[in-house]
């Protein structure tokens, strides 16, 4: 690693940070209610450093909501890929990541913010989930596979409303893939 470098890294490592941080402000307060110095209160950096990263509370918001996303899909998609396990423990593995994780007290907060600011994200809102749908349906196969990922997602968003915990949601989500996938 040459020198030049290091500022890059150590950059791109507080970046992370913040957006970790401002994903969990925004879910604890609301879009409307964070403000950029609670962002970087949480992110233990000042608010002119924040405002050097990102230059709005909008472009924070997005850029954490879309690193989230882009993280739950990349490791959706690594779990659907593992040949070495069932599909069925694969799928749930899948849907934990993309929906599981966010059933619960704080965690349900996150998906309630985006889908309640939908025009500040752009169009991951409508293409996150289709991209979704397209691995679930590729580790599936088959002439029915789009018609079980449907449904499977259909359940997970359901259940997602009607749990209160995440095990919950996982114990249910394994019998609908149960029912569904041979």
């Amino acid at each position: 690693m040459t020198v030049s470098e290091v500022p890059d890294a150590a950059e791109a490592g507080r970046r992370e940070a913040v957006l970790e941080s401002a994903l969990l402000t925004f879910a604890r307060h609301g879009y409307r209610k964070t403000s950029m110095e609670e962002v970087a209160r949480a992110a233990r950096i000042s608010r002119p450093g924040l405002y050097f990263l990102f230059a709005s509370k909008q472009d924070l918001f997005r850029a954490a909501v879309t690193r989230a996303i882009e993280q739950d899909l990349a490791a959706a998609g690594e779990i659907l890929a593992d040949a070495g396990k069932p599909l069925r423990e694969r799928l749930a593995g899948a849907f934990d990541r993309w929906a599981g994780r966010y059933v619960g007290p704080m965690s349900r907060d996150v998906p309630e913010v985006i889908e309640q600011n939908p025009d500040l994200l752009g169009p991951i809102t409508r293409t996150a989930p289709k991209r979704f749908e397209e691995l679930v349906v590729a580790a599936v196969g088959g002439k029915a596979a789009t018609g079980v990922a449907q449904t499977l997602i259909s359940a997970s968003v359901g259940l997602k409303h009607q749990v209160e915990t995440r095990e919950e949601y996982l114990g249910r989500m394994a019998t609908a893939i149960g029912l569904l996938v041979p």
